[in-house]
């Protein structure tokens, strides 16, 4: 099931499904979802086939509320556990990840239709994120000695506390990233979670839901439910302490209005419309290569992969030339090994989206120079890498997110007019600059309006620094994953202060007017001493 654009390509229609996806492992993955015992069931499609892949029982508003108020009690408990335990069975989860990564590989292939150099990205990404939080929850969570109000005599303490119960609500294009990533860190902050995955990828969470109570999470610290929005979107928000949501602007809108409704804390990644600039100085064919890995990894479902290429005007023809080259040459197709470069596109909206998005630019004038066409004979959702010059604004995909294998390239005529291009977006979610000079990479990164700005690199630089906080600008989001803010952001800060001897207010025997003068004259002194 390959082609190279250039080579007849065959048919994997027929394609079956890996001998380690069988239906005792689905029967127990779907059993592990929060619904009633005659629940109806819905049924998901494998997208590089299109034929019936995973049968779900659908929870209802009721079953959420179970399973939150199964959660609020194991919660109290899990609250408790020492850190040094928590750490320990997440340390346990990382490594049952690594070493039945083969199993979570096919699972993720079948279920989203990206190619496994694609899904294995993802077995990395949790490796990363769950060691890290394993091993840094301690130092964000510990009580920290604050400043205090009068030196010497107020002793002041910050603590953190759980939130209680977060909502993950995670989408359908990184099933095991954005399934575990969130759910990680809230769970090493001492939270319970109840999570909504999007059915098309749900075996992948479930999945990963299994290993992590494998590694010896207490029961109903973390449960899963199934079901659309419009019907236990509701429950989920209601009963949220906490709600961390990945998907749509549009939806995202709604979930930030309903928490600030209940006063309660939402963290959103939403959409992006991403641009990569290559500067007069970059190194072409390192450029090209990056644009490629930059716009079309999950077939383009990527919410930091890039859509807009902005090339300086004197290397734009050699680094087009370069660009399409590359492209052609793009194996696209299923393989249940690393044999392929770009795979399917995951639903049949999503390949209306894209081929409606390229028909609409080239009606008004756009010019396909690489790709542009549908490929049935692939398989149901296969779409072809493809470069689209001569875009303008009136065409839909010229400012609206496309979420597949499109890219539209741009040329500029110096650096304040490819920046200036670059921030014409409501979105800033990712970026990436390509340069000779990495000083001046960087001093054009710090200019883009972006959570994250890669310098020679596409995404992968910056979402890798877990270190660092990853997340959006704009209509791109609210709050941040990784690092510090990751795992704060499901906590509730409290100030300990204890007052010992003297206050601010004066004792019996000072008069208020003295004990002003007083105050007044030790303020000035801890100003003119360098207190902080």
């Amino acid at each position: 099931m390959v082609t190279d654009h250039a080579s007849r390509p065959t048919t994997g229609r027929g394609l079956g499904l890996p001998a380690s996806i069988t239906p005792a492992l689905l029967t127990q993955l779907t059993a592990q979802v929060s619904a009633a015992p005659n629940a109806a069931r819905v049924t998901t499609n494998a997208p590089y086939t299109g034929v019936p892949l995973a049968d779900f029982p659908v929870s209802t508003p009721e079953d959420v509320e179970a399973a939150f108020g199964r959660a609020r009690i194991a919660q109290k408990s899990w609250a408790a556990t020492p850190i040094a335990e928590r750490k320990r069975i997440m340390l346990r989860y990382h490594d049952l990840v690594l070493a039945r990564q083969d199993e979570v590989l096919d699972l993720m292939q079948a279920e989203n239709g990206k190619t496994r150099r694609d899904a294995y990205l993802e077995v990395v990404d949790i490796g990363i994120v769950a060691r890290y939080y394993a091993r840094n929850a301690g130092k964000y969570l510990s009580p920290k000695r604050r400043r205090g109000a009068i030196p010497l005599l107020t002793h002041t303490t910050e603590l953190r506390h759980p939130k209680g119960v977060v909502t993950v609500i995670s989408p359908w294009n990184y099933p095991l990233s954005m399934a575990a990533s969130d759910t990680i860190a809230a769970l090493m902050a001492g939270n319970a979670v109840v999570q909504k995955p999007d059915t098309q990828t749900a075996l992948t969470a479930l999945w990963s839901m299994k290993l992590m109570y494998e590694a010896g999470l207490p029961a109903d610290v973390w449960q899963m439910v199934i079901g659309r929005g419009s019907s236990i979107g509701g429950a989920l928000m209601d009963n949220a302490n906490y709600m961390m949501f990945t998907g749509s602007t549009a939806t995202g809108r709604h979930i930030a209005s309903d928490a600030g409704k209940r006063l309660i804390g939402a963290s959103l990644e939403l959409g992006g419309k991403n641009a990569m600039i290559v500067l007069d100085d970059a190194d072409v064919d390192k450029a090209a290569e990056g644009a490629v890995n930059a716009c079309f990894p999950s077939a383009g479902q990527l919410c930091v992969s890039i859509e807009r290429l902005y090339v300086a005007e004197s290397i734009r023809d050699t680094f087009v030339a370069a660009f399409v080259a590359r492209t052609k040459k793009l194996k696209v197709g299923a393989a249940y090994d690393y044999s392929i470069d770009v795979g399917s596109l995951t639903t049949p909206s999503q390949l209306t989206t894209v081929t409606t998005h390229i028909a609409d630019a080239v009606s008004k004038g756009a010019t396909i120079i690489a790709g542009g066409k549908a490929r049935p004979d692939l398989g149901p959702l296969f779409h072809e890498p493809t470069i689209l010059a001569d875009v303008t604004p009136e065409m839909t995909l010229y400012d609206h997110e496309t979420f597949g294998p499109v890219v539209s390239i741009y040329s500029y005529r110096d650096v304040d007019e490819a920046v200036a291009l670059a921030n014409a977006s409501a979105y800033g979610l990712n970026a990436s600059v390509w340069s000779g000079n990495g000083a001046r990479g960087r001093a054009v990164a710090a200019r883009i309006h972006a959570g994250t700005v890669n310098v020679n690199e596409a995404f992968a630089a910056a979402w890798g620094s877990i270190d660092a906080p990853m997340g959006g600008m704009g209509d791109s989001g609210l709050g941040r994953r990784h690092g510090a803010d990751g795992i704060l952001k499901y906590t509730e800060a409290q100030t300990v202060a204890h007052q010992r001897i003297q206050g601010f207010y004066p004792p019996a025997r000072i008069s208020p007017e003295t004990w002003a003068t007083l105050l007044t004259g030790a303020l000035k002194v801890m100003k003119r001493v360098g207190v902080r």
